[in-house]
């Protein structure tokens, strides 16, 4: 499971045409960056990857190593390793952030392996405090639903918490960074720079911000529009997009 490939895939929402022919290929460890207007279809193309029942495939397919997943449900692509940050990250009334990584953290260990036991409630607890730590969260947000009035900061940290647990094999982030301070900006940028290191996490991040690109060194950046990448480039390509805007690109 080395790569993550799009091919010539096409997506649709509400039978409107909103992503067009992406090829895109992303191996794991490497962090590519996406950036294009508002509208331009970077959130469809992640929710689509994800399996969002919302998005539908018209054309073209989505590879997660030797697996075709194009089809798969949003389940077993999570399973396999994917991962997505939503820019807005849902509330799950009645659902505590603690039961909810738990019991996706032990769906993933049977797939990873089969003889794996169980994570219990009491020993899965340990790892929570460490990990609410290490994002910035009280430990008593473990006992609260997820995202339940937790405030826009609060959510990302909480979707850093369960990607650092979930160690995924592609992390799909969209827009993790806004709407958060300096401190948040630094533990992001932290845990996706350690995430690359220590597991070989492949990343697809979209951003509009140059404060968190300041803190990493992606392997590509894309400009999307009109749902089609239209440039592929390094990192000087995001900082003229920061300085001069897309229209200085004709977009």
């Amino acid at each position: 499971m080395d790569t993550l490939v799009l091919k010539n895939l096409s997506v649709s929402v509400d039978k409107t045409s909103i992503v067009n022919g992406v090829d895109l290929v992303i191996p794991r460890g490497e962090l590519h960056v996406l950036m294009g207007p508002n509208g331009s279809g970077k959130s469809t193309l992640l929710n689509a990857i994800m399996g969002n029942p919302l998005t539908v495939v018209t054309d073209g397919s989505i590879v997660l190593g030797d697996d075709d997943i194009t089809t798969s449900p949003t389940e077993d692509r999570a399973r396999k390793g994917l991962f997505l940050a939503f820019q807005y990250p849902p509330d799950i009334a009645g659902v505590t952030l603690g039961n909810f990584v738990r019991l996706a953290k032990n769906a993933q260990l049977q797939v990873r392996d089969s003889d794996a036991k169980p994570i219990s409630p009491a020993e899965f607890v340990k790892t929570m405090n460490t990990t609410s730590r290490r994002v910035g969260l009280a430990n008593t947000f473990i006992g609260r639903s997820v995202n339940e009035g937790f405030s826009g900061g609060e959510k990302k940290r909480s979707e850093l918490l369960q990607m650092i647990i979930l160690q995924p094999h592609f992390a799909l982030l969209d827009e993790i960074d806004s709407g958060v301070d300096v401190d948040a900006l630094t533990v992001i940028a932290d845990v996706l720079n350690e995430l690359r290191a220590t597991s070989n996490c492949g990343i697809l991040l979209v951003t509009h911000q140059g404060a968190l690109l300041d803190k990493l060194e992606p392997t590509a950046v894309h400009v999307m529009s009109k749902g089609c990448i239209v440039k592929t480039g390094n990192k000087e390509l995001a900082k003229e997009i920061l300085a001069s805007g897309y229209e200085s690109m004709a977009l």
